[in-house]
């Protein structure tokens, strides 16, 4: 699955589910590093492990951030596969 994150700088986050445990996690743009350590924390979660853990985390004034877009796709993806 691919999702467009809003209020960001990543411009895409690309998913891959095997049933509701996350099997990779992909950002395009964004801090390279931080992502890259993210998508690699993430994997092998439980997406209702992760949603819990990243969502509502903030990216300085912004009222959103990658980790918590993140949280907004899977939850998006685990509404699409119910």
């Amino acid at each position: 699955m691919r999702y467009i994150p809003k209020g960001v700088c990543s411009s895409a986050i690309d998913i891959e589910l095997d049933n509701d445990t996350i099997k990779s996690v992909k950002f395009t743009g964004g801090c390279n590093g931080n992502l890259q350590g993210i998508s690699s924390l993430v994997t092998g979660m439980k997406a209702e492990d992760a949603i819990a853990k990243l969502k509502g985390i903030r990216c300085g004034f912004k009222s959103t951030s990658c980790p918590d877009q993140l949280a907004c796709a899977l939850e998006n993806l685990l509404k699409e596969n119910a």
